[in-house]
């Protein structure tokens, strides 16, 4: 049978209790008694008392020791049974086990070599995408490092320069049959608009337009081209900024230059650098100013357009025109004598005019009379009897000889060269009694008139 221990624990501790409180009653009226009697009777009772509560002491220890003699004998038994209630639950969930690995040990092996085979033949494959992960990972932080450094490197990402000898051609269409839009010359520069494959759109001036990437550098090749291409200036923020000498803010140092506002000067790039001060170029001194009071810039050209090509070339032809004009005007002026008139028949005038049209048809009249005063100063010199004896003279006026000088009196002469041929047998003279010309080509020294230098 099998009892509870905590139950039987405090059935023994009531009835040991109970055994206490019995005894300790006819102790405690003899002790009263007692005390009533004298003081020596009191002394007694207090030993009494505390040879009592040694016995209660002593019995409720073997109390114990009792109580917990019997819970061992008792505790062994319920263990054991409990103890084979848990091997038989043990058993036979071994059992099961026991049934269930049989019958996975009757489905075939195979099944588990193939799981192994397929396992190992995965291994690989799963190894070789994680190294391709792996690499296309790195390969895209490296990329993203690059664009970086890059981004913070060079402020040329979105810019090209040309690298060419003269100019690059700026196409309206990314194709090198498209009508050109425009030029980009060396050491100017152009924003990126789109980028493509083979070319890439960009603008820069009044200019949009495509190029050919072969042809351009971008990034830190720009940044390095634009350096060494480019001019860097100083532009003054003020009025009175001040050009030293030296870099010194003292009273005594020479002023070379003083700028105002908007006045811009070349900045010395190869200088050595002082702070506070920017290097500059006077003439062919070197100069400094305060940084304090200019803006540095470094200027780059820019694109020009079909249109505006043409209105530069035609400026520049109208001031080359006006210079000449203007030499001959001066040259006519402190050189040209009037002589006198020389006689001359029809086609003496003809044939002067001829000669005049083939040597200087395309020069300013000035020029055009030049010749013509050639040929008389040679026959007031005696070089022949007539105008037509020095122009036919020998190894003199090569188109007399080659056939030039009859092509132009069978077709006609020009009204200018007929005019200037009579001015010249009237007696002018413009190249101070020259006898022979060149062409400015020549190296010869003389009077300049047109394309032509006169001796």
């Amino acid at each position: 049978m099998k009892f509870d221990k905590k139950v039987m624990e405090s059935g023994v501790v009531v009835a040991f209790t109970m055994v206490l409180a019995f005894t300790a009653v006819p102790a405690a009226g003899v002790s009263t008694e007692a005390g009533k009697d004298s003081r020596t009777v009191e002394l007694a009772a207090e030993t009494t008392e505390r040879d009592l509560e040694n016995v209660i002491a002593t019995k409720i220890r073997r109390h114990n020791e009792i109580v917990a003699s019997s819970v061992e004998e008792v505790q062994p038994e319920d263990s054991k049974q409990e103890k084979a209630v848990e091997k038989k639950e043990n058993k036979s969930e071994e059992q099961k086990l026991n049934n269930g690995e049989e019958k996975q040990s009757e489905e075939p092996q195979s099944d588990n070599k193939e799981a192994e085979v397929k396992a190992e033949d995965q291994q690989p494959e799963n190894k070789e995408e994680k190294q391709q992960t792996k690499d296309k990972q790195d390969k895209q932080s490296e990329n993203k490092e690059a664009e970086g450094k890059a981004e913070e490197v060079s402020p040329w990402e979105d810019k090209l320069m040309p690298d060419v000898e003269e100019y690059l051609n700026v196409r309206t269409e990314a194709s090198e049959d498209a009508e050109p839009a425009g030029k980009l010359p060396k050491g100017a520069a152009a924003e990126i608009v789109e980028r493509g494959e083979e070319w890439t759109k960009i603008s820069s001036g009044s200019v949009e337009g495509y190029v050919k990437n072969e042809f351009c550098v971008t990034g830190v090749e720009a940044e390095t081209l634009a350096n060494e291409v480019g001019t860097t200036y100083a532009t003054a923020t003020t009025g009175g900024v001040r050009v030293r000498e030296t870099a010194s803010a003292e009273e005594d140092v020479t002023i070379l230059d003083v700028l105002e506002e908007g006045g811009k000067i070349k900045v010395d790039t190869e200088a050595e650098a002082i702070e506070g001060w920017v290097c500059v170029k006077v003439n062919d001194k070197t100069g400094y100013v305060s940084a304090d009071y200019v803006d540095v810039e470094l200027e780059l050209g820019k694109a020009i357009s079909v249109e505006e090509e043409r209105a530069a070339i035609e400026a520049a032809e109208a001031e080359r025109k006006a210079k000449e004009a203007a030499q001959a005007k001066q040259s006519q002026g402190s050189s040209t004598q009037q002589k006198a008139p020389a006689a001359a028949s029809y086609d003496d005038v003809t044939l002067l005019g001829a000669l005049i049209q083939c040597e200087a048809g395309s020069e300013c009249y000035e020029g055009q009379v030049a010749v013509g005063a050639v040929v008389m100063n040679r026959v007031r010199a005696g070089y022949a009897g007539s105008i037509s004896g020095v122009i036919y003279q020998s190894g003199q006026f090569t188109p007399a000889s080659n056939g030039m000088l009859a092509g132009v009196l069978a077709g006609g002469v020009s009204g200018s060269c007929i005019q200037a041929a009579q001015e010249a047998i009237n007696g002018v003279d413009n190249v101070g009694g020259a006898t022979s010309f060149r062409s400015t080509s020549s190296g010869m020294p003389g009077l300049v008139i047109g394309n032509h230098v006169f001796f």
